[in-house]
């Protein structure tokens, strides 16, 4: 199996004729059938299904997509971090993370790091903590940001110096807003939507002191933005962190944090052994100079 016949499929599942995937990829039609041909042959499935007009994925052609795009991008990123200059740095850092306020911390050693080395790109990609291991673990992302309950034992990793706070995100006008801590009782009988992360119901369920399950969750989410449109239209509340929606002016919505209070760690990690591109060292020694600037000035670590 041969990259340029991933890049062939690929094309061919964007453009959905092979007249429009051949003039993409500036080969001629026959060839370009051949090869995916050859390709369904030597994977004894069925990717395409030719239709008159256009070409769809199989089901085991969607599955192979995805597969095929992660090859790529792991074929791409090692090519770059190879061509880079020893002495001119530049190639791409790429950084997973959650929805979270520590983000900061990162954006302002990306500022930093742009006055010093201009030359670095910087590919972010936002998902929940599970989605950002797999990444890592195939090699697509340099570094995640994962917020606690999450398992790094496999991983390297600089604490950082920043806590999420739990709380409950509502509507302005629901009963529940006229307080100013939410406790586990108040969360018996809500509809409430909650993160599909793993291990945040272990953590969920300590603090509640009864069985996660019990709660009446209406739907699940991996990250906050669409969630909260659910909750600003009336579909129930939001167990959420802290400071990831606008709750602020004419937002129909507020947080309130949960009492005893439920705090989230963060880490920056990245893969044991990992051997790093010279751009991803120096985003990594930039990023321990900001932690430790933020030690040295704890007022700052509060966000």
């Amino acid at each position: 199996m041969e990259i340029r016949v991933l890049r062939y499929f690929l094309a061919v599942a964007r453009e959905e004729t092979i007249s429009g995937a051949a003039e993409a990829l500036h080969v001629t039609q026959p060839t370009l059938s051949r090869q995916l041909m050859d390709l369904e042959k030597e994977l004894g499935k069925k990717l395409l299904s030719r239709g008159n007009r256009k070409i769809t994925l199989t089901e085991e052609g969607v599955f192979f997509r995805k597969r095929a795009q992660e090859i790529i991008e792991l074929v791409d990123k090692t090519a770059n971090d190879f061509h880079a200059d020893d002495d001119f740095i530049s190639g791409s850092v790429h950084i997973g993370g959650g929805e979270t306020d520590a983000m900061r911390l990162i954006a302002g050693a990306v500022k930093k790091m742009e006055g010093k080395y201009p030359h670095i790109q910087y590919h972010i990609f936002s998902g929940n903590g599970d989605e950002v291991k797999e990444k890592l673990d195939m090699g697509l992302l340099d570094f995640g940001v994962l917020i606690e309950p999450a398992d790094i034992q496999k991983y390297d990793y600089l604490k950082l110096p920043r806590q999420d706070t739990w709380g409950l995100l509502m509507r302005k006008d629901s009963p529940l807003a006229e307080r100013r801590l939410i406790h586990p009782e108040d969360l018996a009988s809500l509809p409430l939507l909650c993160s599909r992360q793993t291990l945040v119901e272990n953590t969920m369920a300590g603090w509640l002191g009864f069985d996660y399950e019990k709660l009446n969750i209406r739907a699940t989410y991996n990250l906050i933005y669409n969630a909260a449109l659910m909750v600003e239209e009336g579909v129930g509340y939001a167990l959420a962190l802290d400071k990831l929606v606008n709750t602020t002016g004419d937002s129909p919505l507020c947080f309130r944090p949960l009492s005893p209070p439920l705090k989230a760690n963060l880490n920056l990690v990245w893969k044991k052994y990992q051997v790093f591109s010279k751009a991803a060292e120096k985003f990594l020694q930039q990023v321990q100079e900001e932690i430790r600037l933020c030690l040295r000035n704890p007022d700052k670590n509060i966000l």
